[in-house]
């Protein structure tokens, strides 16, 4: 059995997998439309169920997301998947954070934060 870690990381290369599938002309439009969601998603800070609820609110992420990458991969058809599983694995392979991605990213969490403290305190 695999550890957490390793699951993690199976999920991550998984869930790359499918961003690289989605991206590629051969594989049907809904199979695409799925994985755009999916990744998105698993990508996306904002859940269906808030993660401060105890135990349920981590339950869609543990659920959710595994079964949404399942049901895309069985729609993939099998030579773009074994493509795009040999690409996520020499891209993960490197070194490949993103430090300005994450920056940006930051950055409009700040500015959202910031501009809902100015709202509030005109409301309040």
């Amino acid at each position: 059995m695999l550890d957490w870690k390793q699951q993690v990381r199976k999920l991550k290369k998984e869930t790359y997998v499918i961003y690289l599938a989605g991206k590629d002309s051969r594989v049907p439009w809904y199979a695409r439309v799925l994985a755009a969601i999916v990744v998105a998603y698993a990508l996306s800070p904002i859940d269906l169920i808030p993660d401060v609820i105890p135990v349920i609110g981590y339950l869609d992420d543990l659920i959710l997301v595994p079964l949404g990458i399942i049901l895309v991969l069985r729609m993939i058809p099998p030579v773009v998947l074994a493509e795009c599983r040999l690409q996520a694995e020499t891209a993960m392979e490197k070194d490949t954070t993103s430090w300005i991605a994450a920056a940006v990213v930051v950055a409009i969490w700040l500015l959202l934060g910031f501009l809902a403290v100015i709202w509030l305190g005109r409301i309040l």
